[in-house]
């Protein structure tokens, strides 16, 4: 299955993405994790985004698209795997379709994972990360065991800038502006299927996979 997960901040896609890397055993692949590889793994393509990423800078759509093919032609993506994060704009979007068009493939569903503003800053004004460790917690749906203390090291939690609630805000506003016409754009392909994420993981992980099972299914027909 090559899937596309989209929703703002908050809808889940990460968590999702992992159940369906399982259940498929397929990767997950975030942009944001390629971007810290490639500068990791010290590469031209690597040396480029650092000094994009340092200058406070959006990464161009021609060097995204880049890092993204490298990754789609590895191995482990012969049978399929989960974007998330990417594609952001219509132009990695027209891109990606040409690029797996080369390779003779295609992208069988695009997930969108649907949720009100309102339930988005709950969840992420909510949340808690450990400075020490990175353990994340959500205080009403994954507490700590300690008010606002890590369970693994003691540490204080804290609130990230951007999960304040006029930044979630503004976030949520932007990436639906953002989005629509990539929602659009795949509703016309007719594999854009919308699924509301405003319940607790396992209904949305079940609803997730009803559908990616009815996908599955016609495809064989």
């Amino acid at each position: 299955m090559r899937i596309i997960l989209l929703g703002p901040p908050g809808a889940g896609k990460g968590t999702l993405a992992k159940d369906l890397c399982k259940e498929f055993n397929i990767p997950h692949i975030s942009t944001g994790d390629l971007f810290r590889e490639a500068v990791a793994a010290g590469t031209e393509l690597g040396k480029m985004v650092r000094e994009i990423l340092t200058a406070g800078k959006l990464v161009p759509d021609e060097i995204v698209n880049q890092v993204v093919a490298e990754r789609l032609r590895k191995e482990d993506c012969k049978s399929g795997f989960i974007l998330d994060g990417y594609p952001r704009t219509i132009a990695q979007a027209e891109f990606l379709e040409k690029e797996l068009s080369a390779l003779g493939k295609n992208i069988d569903a695009v997930l969108y994972l649907q949720i009100s503003e309102d339930a988005v800053v709950k969840r992420l004004t909510n949340r808690r990360i450990c400075p020490k460790c990175g353990k994340i917690y959500n205080m009403v749906s994954m507490p700590p065991k300690f008010d606002e203390t890590c369970d693994d090291c003691g540490e204080r939690l804290i609130t990230r800038d951007d999960d304040k609630e006029e930044v979630v805000r503004n976030r949520y506003k932007v990436y639906i502006q953002a989005t629509e016409p990539l929602v659009n754009f795949y509703e016309k392909r007719g594999i854009l299927f919308k699924i509301n994420s405003d319940c607790e993981h396992e209904e949305l992980i079940k609803n997730a996979l009803e559908v990616l099972e009815k996908v599955r299914k016609s495809g064989k027909d």
